[in-house]
């Protein structure tokens, strides 16, 4: 084992061997408690073994021989400041063993109390404290504790023992049962122990130890430890350190107690001191629910005032010196306050807002730190509905959170059933197998979006975030029946008509309509994001096909459209029957005809979007699906359509399945449909320039910008950009008006990323499509992603879902070759991303880092990339700055 200059630190009244700054060594929890104790607060004296230790001792399983030393020595320090001995049956110092990773994991490693008790030792507890029930209180929870921890034998039968106790003396606290019964308690939990483990519980005070120091290392790889890094992104080579600490005890009566607080409300982010408190009572029992706890305001009036008004002074001092908020753990022992942590507090989106926003008001950060201190995917909490926290619900199944939010409504499986009950008034729930984009008018019409199967990138959650619409995708413990209209979930039946609610922050899916809440949005929001915008180089646009889309897209700040689906427009109304006569057509004529009957529609959605967007560049993608999705499916379906159309139902179905692909995500679409069929590419294309002349001549300002789709060879888009440049010049001469314009592609092919040189010859514009790139780029579809991905992740063969985190190695790789190839043919090349990578914040910064002048994402992640953009500019600049001083 490797040899340290020393593996425990110090730490007690008015001094400390580490500080703060070393959390790498001391965990959270030993860094802050050396911080307190320079600071001169009322610490517990105690030492803390370092995290550097951990994983060479779960490696190899042994200790260092000089680290029995180094704690016996340490040990005989907090003996001479305690005036107490370790395991001195008359005057016994007794320990707690805590766990303290780098990176705060509340609840999720280990924690034993009252260590050095036993049958000897706490006699000279009751002999010091004058109180028994103190005593034998403090001794069977150290059994009970040490038990679970140490033996893992859980805390299910202690708890059963104390419940039995509590009923035969018809009580229903712990702190009601009297001496005699605690002192029974003690023996019955050592025979637990000595039952389940054949060996009895150790009496040596050294051993019990030990053994703790061993149990907490172990805690960093327990199930639950592990699954909490995961979710939080937290390295699994951190370890954790193990503190031991003098006891002080706030379970000596009434005038002790012990409480969490937090400097300031973490729910909302007012600046007033709030958290929970027991009176008689030991650590543990405030977070685990056995007993309630009360308000800590209430601490202020009665006998407990000086006590609140010391913590008051201490909590401010804390946060002062952090210059963060704090979560503080104390206990108080006759009126003697203690404080046993300190760390920086968890809070929501709100709070982290409100408190970053009012700390640079009251002079305590700058507004670059305010700007770096909000975690921009926090933001998405401060938009949405949510159900409120403290409802009871009843969950009967959970899913991805493809789009956050909450709504409520009736379970609808169709989705021109969800359309028509929405036009009567009613609120749905979508619920399908899966989605597409025959679905749209559905999803439109439905307060949420459920879907059995799909990823967080697969149609419903793209179109859903687009809309700001609550969608939870890949829920695989329910089986839906759309034509039997219900789902099946983990036993329960939910039918057509009955109301849920859906969660897409979390992905529950709730039986009944849970009370939803609304979250407020304010000046402190709009004046973080006014300093968000003051320092982002990087623009953020919107992905948005409509209107109302695009009018949401600017209240959320977007500066542009950097992605309009034209082929959403074709599902709604007749529209999509004059899109079927177009596919049906049996000649270049006949698809002319349909396509006149669209190109009134299209330019009428384009005048609506060029309106909303009030000068701001719309980057409108043509055609891009393939022509199948337009069909029906079905030989009900069909044959509707073949008796609308005046055609033999044999040669539409003859049709439809000639349309059908092996692989349509890889088959006949984007530029290839307007190559082959160069009338849909004119049609849309006139429909752009016409809605632009119109709005023009209104006295508006329009930036258009015409997306070709799919493009991997550069004269497929030469081709394509020719038809665009020839209708817009004679759009121009009719109209005899021009509107300045660009004509770009989508980068979303490997081919083209590698020959992004000749490509950008016949671009204006370059547009990441993040979403087919990571697909073609990995050979998998996003659509069957779902099925293997997840395990991918939680084994560590990724570390993160590729589209939901843009894979920088690999698909980066593939960006930044492009990002220089284009620029290097053409230098006042604008690039953008425009795949709903465009409002993850990883993502976002490295569009930055590599040059590019705008991100593009859905609607309500608009807020999130402006955060995100002003972040890596700041990280740039810090960079930029220590390596000048450094020259």
């Amino acid at each position: 084992m490797p040899a340290l200059e020393r593996w425990v630190y110090f730490f007690g009244p008015g001094r400390a061997d580490g500080s703060a700054a070393m959390r790498d060594i001391l965990g959270g929890k030993g860094a802050g408690l050396a911080e307190m104790a320079n600071l001169g607060l009322p610490v517990p004296p105690g030492f803390t073994i370092s995290a550097k230790l951990c994983l060479t001792y779960l490696e190899q399983g042994t200790f260092p021989d000089e680290l029995r030393e180094e704690v016996d020595r340490h040990l005989k320090q907090l003996e001479r400041i305690s005036k107490k001995k370790f395991g001195d049956p008359n005057n016994p110092l007794l320990v707690s063993v805590r766990s303290g990773a780098a990176v705060s994991m509340p609840g999720m490693m280990e924690t034993i109390l009252n260590l050095g008790l036993n049958d000897a030792t706490v006699e000279g507890l009751i002999a010091g404290s004058k109180n028994p029930r103190f005593a034998y209180d403090s001794y069977r929870r150290f059994v009970q504790m040490y038990g679970d921890v140490v033996y893992d034998l859980g805390k299910e039968p202690f708890a059963e023992v104390l419940e039995e106790f509590k009923k035969r003396r018809r009580v229903g606290r712990d702190i009601d049962l009297p001496a005699d019964d605690l002192e029974a308690l003690v023996r019955e939990f050592k025979s637990i122990i000595q039952a389940k483990r054949g060996a009895p519980f150790p009496e040596d005070p050294f051993a019990q130890l030990w053994g703790a120091i061993e149990a907490v290392f172990k805690s960093w790889r327990t199930r639950r430890a592990q699954d909490y890094r995961k979710v939080h992104g937290i390295p699994d080579d951190l370890g954790t350190a193990v503190n031991v600490v003098a006891m002080v005890y706030g379970n000596m009566g009434d005038d002790s107690g012990t409480g969490v607080a937090f400097t300031r409300d973490c729910r909302t982010g007012e600046n007033v001191l709030n958290g929970d408190f027991l009176a008689n009572a030991q650590g543990e029992d405030v977070v685990s629910g056995a007993r309630t706890p009360e308000a800590i305001a209430k601490m202020k009036r009665g006998a407990l005032g000086k006590v609140y008004r010391e913590l008051e002074r201490i909590a401010e001092k804390l946060e002062r010196h952090f210059r963060d908020v704090q979560d503080i753990e104390f206990t108080f022992e006759h009126g003697h306050l203690f404080m046993l942590q300190t760390r920086r507090a968890q809070r929501t989106g709100l709070a982290a807002v409100r408190t970053a926003v009012e700390m640079v008001d009251e002079g305590l950060i700058t507004p670059d730190e305010a700007v770096q201190r909000v975690p921009p995917q926090d933001l998405d909490q401060l938009f949405h509905p949510m159900v409120d926290p403290r409802a009871s619900v009843t969950v009967v199944a959970k899913g991805l959170p493809a789009s956050p939010g909450a709504a409520m409504g009736e379970a609808v499986f169709d989705a021109d059933e969800a359309e028509a009950l929405a036009k009567r008034g009613h609120k749905v729930i979508l619920i399908r197998p899966e989605t597409s984009p025959e679905d749209f008018h559905g999803i439109v019409a439905a307060q949420a979006v459920l879907t059995a199967r799909g990823g967080m990138t697969s149609h419903a959650a793209v179109v859903a975030r687009g809309m700001g619409k609550t969608c939870v995708v890949g829920a695989k413990d329910i089986e839906v029946d759309p034509q039997a209209g219900r789902l099946r979930a983990n036993g329960r039946v939910v039918k057509k008509g009955q109301v849920i609610t859906v969660d897409g922050t979390t992905g529950r899916v709730i039986l009944g309509a849970a009370k939803l809440v609304e979250p407020k949005v304010g000046v402190h929001y709009n004046k973080l994001m006014a300093w968000a915008d003051e320092r982002r180089r990087l623009r953020v646009r919107a992905n948005a096909d409509t209107p109302a889309d695009a009018q949401r897209a600017r209240e959320f700040g977007a500066e542009g459209i950097g992605l309009c689906r034209t082929e959403h427009m074709f599902f709604e109304g007749d529209r999509i029957t004059a899109m079927r006569e177009m596919i049906v057509a049996a000649d270049e004529p006949g698809r002319r005809t349909a396509l006149a009957k669209l190109l009134p529609m299209q330019r009428a959605d384009f005048e609506g979007l060029f309106e909303a967007m009030s000068g701001y560049p719309v980057t409108i993608r043509l055609l891009d699906p393939p022509l199948h999705e337009f069909l029906p499916h079905g030989k009900a379906e069909a044959g509707a359509l073949a008796r609308a159309m005046k055609l033999p139902a044999a040669r539409l179905e003859r049709l439809v399945a000639s349309l059908v692909e092996a692989n349509p995500m890889l088959g006949h679409r984007g530029c290839r449909l307007g190559i082959t069929y160069p009338e849909i590419t004119e049609m849309q294309a006139r429909a752009i320039f016409e809605a632009a002349c119109r709005v023009v001549s209104r006295g508006k300002k329009v930036t258009v910008e015409v997306m070709i789709p799919l493009v991997a060879l550069v004269e497929e888009l030469r081709r394509q950009t020719d038809i665009v440049r020839r209708v817009a010049r004679e759009v121009f001469q009719a109209e005899g008006r021009a509107v300045p314009y660009l004509v770009g592609t989508m980068i979303e092919l490997p081919r083209a990323a590698l020959t992004a040189d000749e490509i950008a010859k016949q671009a204006d514009f370059f547009s990441f499509g993040t979403n087919d790139l990571t697909q073609t780029t990995f050979g998998l579809s996003r659509d069957d992603a779902g099925r293997f991905l997840p395990f991918y992740v939680e084994h560590g063969i990724l570390k993160d879902d590729p589209f939901q985190v843009l894979d920088q190695e690999g698909v980066g790789k593939l960006i930044e070759l492009a990002v220089r190839l284009g620029r290097g043919s053409r230098n006042d090349l604008k690039i953008g991303i425009c795949g709903e990578h465009g409002g993850e914040p990883a993502s976002v910064k490295f569009c930055h880092h590599v040059g590019m002048n705008y991100v593009s994402c859905s609607p309500f992640r608009v807020p999130i990339a402006r955060l995100a953009a002003a972040q890596a500019a700041l990280e740039e600049q810090g960079v930029i700055n220590r390596t000048r001083a450094t020259v």
